[in-house]
Protein backbone atom coordinates (compact mmCIF):
# COMPACT_ATOMS: atom_id res chain seq x y z
CA UNK A 1 0.00 0.00 0.00
CA UNK A 2 1.38 3.65 -0.87
CA UNK A 3 2.17 5.71 1.98
CA UNK A 4 4.42 8.38 0.70
CA UNK A 5 3.35 10.53 -2.50
CA UNK A 6 5.72 13.50 -4.08
CA UNK A 7 3.66 14.22 -6.87
CA UNK A 8 0.11 14.44 -7.91
CA UNK A 9 -2.15 15.59 -10.16
CA UNK A 10 -4.94 18.13 -8.60
CA UNK A 11 -8.22 18.95 -10.25
CA UNK A 12 -9.16 22.19 -8.67
CA UNK A 13 -12.81 23.99 -9.22
CA UNK A 14 -13.80 27.07 -7.03
CA UNK A 15 -17.13 28.14 -5.73
CA UNK A 16 -19.51 29.77 -8.39
CA UNK A 17 -21.10 33.38 -7.42
CA UNK A 18 -24.47 33.57 -6.57
CA UNK A 19 -26.95 35.02 -9.40
CA UNK A 20 -28.25 38.28 -7.94
CA UNK A 21 -32.08 38.68 -7.44
CA UNK A 22 -34.66 41.16 -9.42
CA UNK A 23 -37.44 41.62 -6.85
CA UNK A 24 -39.95 44.53 -6.56
CA UNK A 25 -40.75 45.46 -3.17
CA UNK A 26 -44.30 44.98 -1.57
CA UNK A 27 -46.63 45.44 1.12
CA UNK A 28 -50.13 46.55 2.28
CA UNK A 29 -51.22 49.42 0.51
CA UNK A 30 -48.19 49.94 -1.13
CA UNK A 31 -47.91 47.10 -3.81
CA UNK A 32 -44.84 48.41 -5.95
CA UNK A 33 -42.60 49.92 -3.41
CA UNK A 34 -39.19 49.90 -5.65
CA UNK A 35 -36.64 47.12 -6.20
CA UNK A 36 -35.64 45.49 -3.38
CA UNK A 37 -33.28 42.31 -4.97
CA UNK A 38 -30.35 41.40 -3.07
CA UNK A 39 -27.07 40.39 -4.31
CA UNK A 40 -25.38 37.08 -4.65
CA UNK A 41 -22.84 35.60 -2.41
CA UNK A 42 -19.08 35.17 -3.80
CA UNK A 43 -18.26 31.46 -4.70
CA UNK A 44 -15.44 29.83 -1.91
CA UNK A 45 -11.79 30.09 -2.99
CA UNK A 46 -9.40 27.21 -2.82
CA UNK A 47 -6.21 27.74 -1.35
CA UNK A 48 -3.42 25.15 -0.75
CA UNK A 49 -1.46 25.92 2.91
CA UNK A 50 1.61 25.03 4.03
CA UNK A 51 1.47 22.59 7.46
CA UNK A 52 4.36 21.47 9.28
CA UNK A 53 2.61 18.51 10.17
CA UNK A 54 1.64 16.56 6.51
CA UNK A 55 4.71 14.97 5.01
CA UNK A 56 3.24 13.77 1.77
CA UNK A 57 0.53 14.45 -0.46
CA UNK A 58 -0.96 11.10 0.08
CA UNK A 59 -4.64 12.61 0.58
CA UNK A 60 -4.20 14.36 -2.87
CA UNK A 61 -3.35 11.03 -4.80
CA UNK A 62 -6.61 9.03 -3.51
CA UNK A 63 -9.00 12.15 -4.02
CA UNK A 64 -7.62 14.92 -6.68
CA UNK A 65 -10.88 16.60 -7.69
CA UNK A 66 -11.28 19.17 -4.81
CA UNK A 67 -14.03 22.00 -4.86
CA UNK A 68 -15.21 24.72 -2.89
CA UNK A 69 -18.91 25.41 -2.18
CA UNK A 70 -20.95 27.75 -4.59
CA UNK A 71 -22.20 31.38 -2.98
CA UNK A 72 -26.48 31.19 -2.81
CA UNK A 73 -28.29 33.48 -4.66
CA UNK A 74 -29.67 37.18 -3.14
CA UNK A 75 -33.35 37.10 -2.24
CA UNK A 76 -35.91 40.05 -2.00
CA UNK A 77 -36.00 42.81 0.64
CA UNK A 78 -31.98 43.49 0.01
CA UNK A 79 -31.26 40.01 1.18
CA UNK A 80 -27.74 39.10 0.35
CA UNK A 81 -26.66 35.83 -0.88
CA UNK A 82 -24.09 33.44 1.95
CA UNK A 83 -21.12 33.66 0.61
CA UNK A 84 -19.46 30.39 -0.52
CA UNK A 85 -16.87 28.32 1.78
CA UNK A 86 -13.24 28.94 0.96
CA UNK A 87 -11.60 25.35 0.92
CA UNK A 88 -8.37 25.15 2.43
CA UNK A 89 -5.69 22.47 1.45
CA UNK A 90 -2.84 21.71 3.69
CA UNK A 91 0.17 20.56 1.76
CA UNK A 92 3.56 20.14 3.09
CA UNK A 93 6.37 22.64 2.93
CA UNK A 94 9.00 22.44 0.21
CA UNK A 95 5.92 21.87 -2.22
CA UNK A 96 5.77 22.76 -5.66
CA UNK A 97 3.50 23.95 -7.69
CA UNK A 98 2.79 24.02 -11.47
CA UNK A 99 0.28 24.03 -14.46
CA UNK A 100 -0.09 21.45 -16.93
CA UNK A 101 3.04 22.53 -19.33
CA UNK A 102 4.96 22.62 -16.24
CA UNK A 103 5.47 26.16 -15.26
CA UNK A 104 5.65 27.20 -11.79
CA UNK A 105 2.92 28.90 -10.36
CA UNK A 106 4.24 28.89 -6.98
CA UNK A 107 7.13 27.46 -4.26
CA UNK A 108 5.63 26.75 -0.83
CA UNK A 109 7.72 26.97 1.67
CA UNK A 110 7.80 27.93 5.24
CA UNK A 111 4.48 27.49 7.92
CA UNK A 112 1.72 29.41 6.72
CA UNK A 113 2.65 29.79 3.40
CA UNK A 114 -0.24 30.34 1.09
CA UNK A 115 -1.78 30.16 -3.04
CA UNK A 116 -4.77 30.49 -3.88
CA UNK A 117 -5.06 27.52 -6.47
CA UNK A 118 -8.54 28.37 -7.23
CA UNK A 119 -10.42 32.09 -7.20
CA UNK A 120 -14.11 31.83 -6.45
CA UNK A 121 -16.72 33.78 -8.81
CA UNK A 122 -18.17 37.01 -7.94
CA UNK A 123 -21.64 37.30 -7.08
CA UNK A 124 -24.20 39.15 -9.62
CA UNK A 125 -25.60 42.18 -8.47
CA UNK A 126 -29.80 42.47 -7.33
CA UNK A 127 -31.56 44.82 -9.20
CA UNK A 128 -31.67 47.27 -5.89
CA UNK A 129 -28.01 47.69 -6.65
CA UNK A 130 -28.57 48.66 -10.56
CA UNK A 131 -31.02 51.01 -9.23
CA UNK A 132 -29.81 54.89 -10.72
CA UNK A 133 -31.98 58.27 -10.98
CA UNK A 134 -32.34 56.76 -15.10
CA UNK A 135 -33.22 53.53 -13.97
CA UNK A 136 -35.43 53.31 -11.27
CA UNK A 137 -36.84 49.81 -11.48
CA UNK A 138 -34.31 47.72 -13.34
CA UNK A 139 -36.47 44.26 -14.27
CA UNK A 140 -33.16 42.02 -14.79
CA UNK A 141 -30.39 41.24 -12.05
CA UNK A 142 -26.77 40.00 -13.11
CA UNK A 143 -25.75 36.49 -12.94
CA UNK A 144 -22.88 35.46 -11.07
CA UNK A 145 -19.69 34.73 -12.30
CA UNK A 146 -18.42 30.77 -12.47
CA UNK A 147 -15.36 29.77 -10.26
CA UNK A 148 -11.85 29.23 -11.77
CA UNK A 149 -11.11 25.97 -12.50
CA UNK A 150 -7.63 24.69 -13.38
CA UNK A 151 -5.37 21.37 -13.10
CA UNK A 152 -2.59 21.87 -11.54
CA UNK A 153 0.33 19.76 -10.78
CA UNK A 154 2.21 19.13 -6.93
CA UNK A 155 5.80 17.94 -6.45
CA UNK A 156 6.54 17.48 -2.84
CA UNK A 157 10.71 18.64 -2.74
CA UNK A 158 12.17 17.69 1.23
CA UNK A 159 13.54 20.80 2.65
CA UNK A 160 16.25 19.59 4.23
CA UNK A 161 20.03 20.87 5.15
CA UNK A 162 21.66 17.39 4.48
CA UNK A 163 20.93 15.02 1.90
CA UNK A 164 22.63 11.75 2.33
CA UNK A 165 22.71 10.28 -1.61
CA UNK A 166 24.17 6.90 -2.47
CA UNK A 167 24.40 3.45 -3.65
CA UNK A 168 21.37 1.23 -2.85
CA UNK A 169 22.53 -0.62 0.55
CA UNK A 170 24.95 1.82 1.16
CA UNK A 171 24.17 2.27 4.66
CA UNK A 172 22.52 5.67 4.33
CA UNK A 173 19.18 4.81 6.50
CA UNK A 174 21.48 3.24 9.36
CA UNK A 175 23.73 6.64 9.47
CA UNK A 176 20.51 8.78 9.75
CA UNK A 177 18.85 6.37 12.56
CA UNK A 178 21.87 6.68 14.45
CA UNK A 179 22.58 10.79 13.99
CA UNK A 180 18.81 11.25 14.37
CA UNK A 181 15.69 10.05 16.39
CA UNK A 182 14.64 8.70 12.78
CA UNK A 183 13.08 5.21 12.60
CA UNK A 184 13.47 3.78 8.90
CA UNK A 185 13.24 0.55 7.53
CA UNK A 186 16.42 -1.16 7.64
CA UNK A 187 17.35 -4.58 6.05
CA UNK A 188 20.25 -6.22 4.07
CA UNK A 189 18.57 -5.86 0.49
CA UNK A 190 18.55 -3.03 -1.74
CA UNK A 191 15.96 -0.29 -2.35
CA UNK A 192 15.36 -0.84 1.44
CA UNK A 193 14.36 2.54 1.20
CA UNK A 194 11.12 3.86 -0.87
CA UNK A 195 10.73 7.41 0.27
CA UNK A 196 12.41 10.44 1.51
CA UNK A 197 13.37 9.72 5.69
CA UNK A 198 14.35 12.71 7.25
CA UNK A 199 15.63 13.59 10.87
CA UNK A 200 16.72 15.99 13.10
CA UNK A 201 20.16 16.45 14.64
CA UNK A 202 21.61 18.59 17.02
CA UNK A 203 25.86 18.94 16.88
CA UNK A 204 26.64 21.85 19.69
CA UNK A 205 24.55 24.89 18.62
CA UNK A 206 23.86 24.17 15.61
CA UNK A 207 20.14 22.22 14.93
CA UNK A 208 19.69 21.00 11.46
CA UNK A 209 17.88 18.28 9.13
CA UNK A 210 19.11 15.31 7.10
CA UNK A 211 17.34 13.17 4.56
CA UNK A 212 17.90 10.21 3.37
CA UNK A 213 17.39 10.19 -0.24
CA UNK A 214 16.53 6.54 -2.02
CA UNK A 215 19.66 4.63 -3.74
CA UNK A 216 20.64 5.97 -7.12
CA UNK A 217 21.76 4.22 -9.76
CA UNK A 218 23.62 4.50 -13.07
CA UNK A 219 20.41 6.12 -15.37
CA UNK A 220 19.19 7.63 -12.60
CA UNK A 221 18.40 10.69 -14.08
CA UNK A 222 16.97 9.60 -17.11
CA UNK A 223 14.21 7.72 -15.12
CA UNK A 224 16.02 4.91 -14.11
CA UNK A 225 15.46 3.19 -10.55
CA UNK A 226 13.79 5.72 -8.26
CA UNK A 227 16.66 8.44 -9.05
CA UNK A 228 14.11 10.56 -10.95
CA UNK A 229 11.58 10.21 -8.33
CA UNK A 230 13.35 11.85 -5.25
CA UNK A 231 16.22 13.65 -7.23
CA UNK A 232 14.23 16.49 -6.79
CA UNK A 233 14.30 16.08 -2.58
CA UNK A 234 18.53 16.48 -3.21
CA UNK A 235 17.47 20.54 -4.36
CA UNK A 236 16.34 22.15 -1.32
CA UNK A 237 19.47 20.43 0.49
CA UNK A 238 22.64 23.08 1.42
CA UNK A 239 25.26 19.96 1.71
CA UNK A 240 25.36 16.65 -0.58
CA UNK A 241 26.96 13.65 2.13
CA UNK A 242 28.20 10.79 -0.40
CA UNK A 243 27.84 7.72 1.77
CA UNK A 244 30.15 5.21 -0.06
CA UNK A 245 30.08 1.06 0.95
CA UNK A 246 33.38 0.12 1.82
CA UNK A 247 32.34 -3.54 2.24
CA UNK A 248 30.28 -3.90 -0.86
CA UNK A 249 29.71 -7.87 -1.99
CA UNK A 250 29.71 -6.75 -5.57
CA UNK A 251 33.03 -7.70 -7.55
CA UNK A 252 32.00 -4.65 -10.53
CA UNK A 253 31.77 -1.88 -7.89
CA UNK A 254 34.34 -0.11 -5.62
CA UNK A 255 33.48 3.12 -3.68
CA UNK A 256 35.47 5.41 -6.09
CA UNK A 257 33.61 4.39 -9.22
CA UNK A 258 30.38 4.70 -6.90
CA UNK A 259 30.84 8.47 -5.87
CA UNK A 260 31.90 8.75 -9.75
CA UNK A 261 28.44 7.57 -10.86
CA UNK A 262 26.98 9.26 -8.59
CA UNK A 263 28.56 12.58 -9.36
CA UNK A 264 27.56 12.14 -12.90
CA UNK A 265 24.30 11.51 -12.50
CA UNK A 266 24.11 15.01 -10.15
CA UNK A 267 25.50 16.77 -13.44
CA UNK A 268 23.08 15.19 -15.75
CA UNK A 269 20.25 16.22 -13.59
CA UNK A 270 21.57 19.73 -12.81
CA UNK A 271 21.35 22.58 -10.38
CA UNK A 272 23.77 21.06 -7.95
CA UNK A 273 27.25 21.89 -8.75
CA UNK A 274 27.15 24.76 -5.79
CA UNK A 275 26.39 22.39 -3.57
CA UNK A 276 29.61 21.90 -1.02
CA UNK A 277 29.71 17.80 -0.71
CA UNK A 278 31.72 15.26 2.41
CA UNK A 279 32.28 11.49 1.47
CA UNK A 280 31.01 9.37 4.17
CA UNK A 281 32.99 5.75 4.03
CA UNK A 282 31.24 3.64 5.80
CA UNK A 283 31.30 -0.28 7.27
CA UNK A 284 34.54 0.23 8.37
CA UNK A 285 33.37 -2.29 11.27
CA UNK A 286 34.53 -4.94 8.92
CA UNK A 287 38.20 -5.85 8.43
CA UNK A 288 37.59 -5.62 4.55
CA UNK A 289 35.88 -2.51 4.64
CA UNK A 290 38.51 -0.49 7.14
CA UNK A 291 41.55 -1.78 4.53
CA UNK A 292 39.75 -0.25 1.54
CA UNK A 293 39.11 3.05 3.44
CA UNK A 294 42.31 3.56 4.08
CA UNK A 295 43.54 2.55 0.19
CA UNK A 296 41.23 5.07 -1.17
CA UNK A 297 40.85 7.95 1.49
CA UNK A 298 44.21 9.32 -0.16
CA UNK A 299 42.72 9.66 -3.25
CA UNK A 300 39.54 11.17 -2.43
CA UNK A 301 41.42 14.02 -0.26
CA UNK A 302 42.90 14.89 -3.31
CA UNK A 303 40.01 15.64 -4.91
CA UNK A 304 39.53 17.96 -2.14
CA UNK A 305 36.60 16.06 -0.37
CA UNK A 306 36.41 16.13 3.41
CA UNK A 307 36.37 12.38 4.07
CA UNK A 308 35.10 10.60 7.21
CA UNK A 309 35.30 7.21 8.19
CA UNK A 310 32.19 5.76 10.07
CA UNK A 311 31.02 2.72 11.33
CA UNK A 312 26.64 3.09 11.58
CA UNK A 313 26.91 -0.05 13.55
CA UNK A 314 29.50 0.12 15.95
CA UNK A 315 28.88 3.74 16.19
CA UNK A 316 32.30 5.23 15.58
CA UNK A 317 33.30 8.93 13.77
CA UNK A 318 29.51 9.79 14.34
CA UNK A 319 30.15 12.57 16.40
CA UNK A 320 33.41 14.11 14.34
CA UNK A 321 30.81 13.68 11.22
CA UNK A 322 27.81 15.47 13.05
CA UNK A 323 29.79 18.49 14.26
CA UNK A 324 32.02 18.32 10.64
CA UNK A 325 27.84 19.43 8.93
CA UNK A 326 27.14 21.63 11.70
CA UNK A 327 30.03 23.66 10.76
CA UNK A 328 29.35 23.55 7.28
CA UNK A 329 25.78 24.54 7.20
CA UNK A 330 26.47 26.85 9.65
CA UNK A 331 28.47 28.30 7.03
CA UNK A 332 26.34 28.20 4.15
CA UNK A 333 23.23 29.55 6.88
CA UNK A 334 25.40 32.81 6.54
CA UNK A 335 26.28 33.22 3.50
CA UNK A 336 22.50 33.07 2.21
CA UNK A 337 21.27 36.52 1.36
CA UNK A 338 19.09 38.28 4.12
CA UNK A 339 15.37 38.43 3.12
CA UNK A 340 14.09 41.51 2.24
CA UNK A 341 11.04 42.84 3.34
CA UNK A 342 8.36 42.17 0.86
CA UNK A 343 7.89 44.93 -1.80
CA UNK A 344 4.62 45.89 -3.50
CA UNK A 345 5.68 46.41 -7.12
CA UNK A 346 2.94 48.48 -9.22
CA UNK A 347 2.81 48.99 -12.55
CA UNK A 348 -0.16 51.62 -13.82
CA UNK A 349 -2.39 51.01 -16.74
CA UNK A 350 -0.83 52.90 -19.62
CA UNK A 351 -3.04 56.29 -20.48
CA UNK A 352 -4.12 54.68 -23.97
CA UNK A 353 -5.10 51.66 -22.99
CA UNK A 354 -8.78 50.89 -23.25
CA UNK A 355 -9.11 47.52 -21.57
CA UNK A 356 -10.08 45.42 -24.50
CA UNK A 357 -8.51 45.06 -27.84
CA UNK A 358 -10.57 44.38 -31.27
CA UNK A 359 -8.95 42.06 -33.90
CA UNK A 360 -10.03 41.06 -37.17
CA UNK A 361 -9.32 37.08 -37.71
CA UNK A 362 -8.84 34.79 -40.62
CA UNK A 363 -12.37 33.88 -40.45
CA UNK A 364 -13.97 37.59 -40.48
CA UNK A 365 -14.72 37.38 -37.59
CA UNK A 366 -14.07 40.69 -35.00
CA UNK A 367 -13.22 39.15 -31.50
CA UNK A 368 -13.39 41.92 -28.44
CA UNK A 369 -11.07 40.41 -25.81
CA UNK A 370 -10.73 42.10 -22.77
CA UNK A 371 -11.59 41.81 -18.56
CA UNK A 372 -14.37 44.19 -18.49
CA UNK A 373 -16.08 42.50 -21.58
CA UNK A 374 -15.90 39.29 -20.92
CA UNK A 375 -16.57 39.64 -17.47
CA UNK A 376 -19.48 41.53 -18.22
CA UNK A 377 -20.82 38.70 -20.91
CA UNK A 378 -20.72 35.98 -17.82
CA UNK A 379 -23.05 38.32 -15.76
CA UNK A 380 -25.99 38.83 -18.67
CA UNK A 381 -28.70 36.77 -18.95
CA UNK A 382 -29.16 36.62 -22.35
CA UNK A 383 -33.01 35.69 -21.88
CA UNK A 384 -34.20 38.71 -20.31
CA UNK A 385 -33.66 41.55 -23.40
CA UNK A 386 -33.92 44.82 -20.50
CA UNK A 387 -30.15 42.67 -19.31
CA UNK A 388 -29.24 42.57 -23.07
CA UNK A 389 -29.70 45.98 -23.59
CA UNK A 390 -27.90 47.05 -20.93
CA UNK A 391 -25.03 44.54 -21.47
CA UNK A 392 -25.32 47.00 -24.82
CA UNK A 393 -25.15 50.13 -23.17
CA UNK A 394 -22.08 48.88 -20.88
CA UNK A 395 -19.95 47.20 -23.77
CA UNK A 396 -21.03 51.40 -25.87
CA UNK A 397 -19.47 53.02 -22.69
CA UNK A 398 -16.58 51.59 -22.93
CA UNK A 399 -16.06 52.48 -26.44
CA UNK A 400 -15.99 48.78 -27.68
CA UNK A 401 -18.51 50.11 -30.74
CA UNK A 402 -16.15 52.99 -31.84
CA UNK A 403 -13.21 50.37 -31.63
CA UNK A 404 -15.54 48.11 -33.77
CA UNK A 405 -15.74 51.12 -36.23
CA UNK A 406 -12.00 51.62 -36.33
CA UNK A 407 -11.66 48.04 -37.01
CA UNK A 408 -13.69 47.88 -40.43
CA UNK A 409 -16.54 46.11 -39.01
CA UNK A 410 -19.61 46.84 -40.80
CA UNK A 411 -23.38 45.65 -40.35
CA UNK A 412 -23.95 42.48 -40.10
CA UNK A 413 -20.48 41.20 -39.51
CA UNK A 414 -19.80 38.40 -37.07
CA UNK A 415 -18.35 39.61 -33.60
CA UNK A 416 -16.91 37.29 -30.73
CA UNK A 417 -16.39 38.44 -27.01
CA UNK A 418 -14.74 36.28 -24.79
CA UNK A 419 -11.62 33.15 -26.06
CA UNK A 420 -12.03 30.39 -28.48
CA UNK A 421 -13.59 27.55 -26.59
CA UNK A 422 -16.27 29.95 -24.65
CA UNK A 423 -17.16 33.06 -26.26
CA UNK A 424 -20.58 34.99 -27.41
CA UNK A 425 -20.98 35.41 -31.08
CA UNK A 426 -23.53 37.90 -33.00
CA UNK A 427 -24.35 39.64 -35.85
CA UNK A 428 -23.16 43.09 -35.14
CA UNK A 429 -25.49 46.07 -36.16
CA UNK A 430 -24.03 49.68 -35.10
CA UNK A 431 -27.01 50.73 -33.39
CA UNK A 432 -26.12 49.49 -30.26
CA UNK A 433 -25.57 53.36 -29.12
CA UNK A 434 -29.71 53.63 -29.66
CA UNK A 435 -30.56 50.83 -27.64
CA UNK A 436 -31.90 52.60 -25.11
CA UNK A 437 -34.28 54.66 -27.58
CA UNK A 438 -34.86 51.25 -29.71
CA UNK A 439 -36.13 49.52 -26.05
CA UNK A 440 -37.52 52.67 -24.39
CA UNK A 441 -36.07 54.28 -21.29
CA UNK A 442 -35.05 50.66 -19.19
CA UNK A 443 -35.68 50.42 -16.05
CA UNK A 444 -38.26 52.69 -15.59
CA UNK A 445 -41.94 51.52 -14.78
CA UNK A 446 -44.92 53.88 -15.26
CA UNK A 447 -46.52 51.78 -12.19
CA UNK A 448 -43.92 53.39 -9.79
CA UNK A 449 -44.49 57.17 -10.54
CA UNK A 450 -46.33 59.32 -8.19
CA UNK A 451 -49.85 58.37 -7.99
CA UNK A 452 -52.17 61.06 -9.73
CA UNK A 453 -55.02 63.02 -8.01
CA UNK A 454 -58.32 61.58 -8.29
CA UNK A 455 -59.50 64.40 -9.33
CA UNK A 456 -57.19 64.42 -12.35
CA UNK A 457 -57.74 60.77 -13.40
CA UNK A 458 -61.63 62.11 -13.36
CA UNK A 459 -60.81 64.42 -15.66
CA UNK A 460 -58.89 62.01 -17.82
CA UNK A 461 -61.59 59.75 -18.32
CA UNK A 462 -63.96 62.15 -19.22
CA UNK A 463 -61.72 63.15 -21.58
CA UNK A 464 -60.78 60.02 -22.79
CA UNK A 465 -64.71 59.46 -23.45
CA UNK A 466 -65.64 62.68 -25.02
CA UNK A 467 -62.94 61.30 -27.39
CA UNK A 468 -63.99 58.17 -28.51
CA UNK A 469 -67.86 59.78 -28.41
CA UNK A 470 -66.28 62.38 -31.26
CA UNK A 471 -65.32 60.00 -33.66
CA UNK A 472 -68.21 58.05 -33.36
CA UNK A 473 -70.19 60.30 -33.93
CA UNK A 474 -68.36 61.80 -37.06
CA UNK A 475 -67.92 58.11 -38.40
CA UNK A 476 -70.61 57.46 -41.18
CA UNK A 477 -70.95 54.28 -42.26
CA UNK A 478 -72.93 55.19 -45.58
CA UNK A 479 -70.09 57.23 -46.72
Amino acid sequence: MTTFVDRVELHVAAGNGGHGCASVHREKFKPLGGPDGGNGGRGGDVTLVVDQDITTLLDYHHSPHRKATNGQPGAGDHRTGKEGQDLVLPVPDGTVVLDRNGNVLADLVGQGTTFVAGQGGRGGLGNAALASARRKAPGFALLGEPGESRDIVLELKTVADVALVGYPSAGKSSLISVLSAAKPKIADYPFTTLVPNLGVVTAGGTVYTIADVPGLIPGASQGKGLGLEFLRHVERCSVLVHVLDTATLESDRDPVSDLDMIEEELKQYGGLDDRPRIVVLNKIDIPDGQDLADMIRPELEERGYRVFEVSAVARTGLKELSYALASVIAEARAAKPVEEATRIVIRPKAVDDAGFTVTLEEDGIYRVRGEKPERWVRQTDFNNDEAVGYLADRLNRLGVEDELMKAGARAGDGVAIGAEDNAVVFDWEPTMAAGAEMLGRRGEDHRLEAPRPAAQRRRDREAERDEVSKEYQEFDPFA
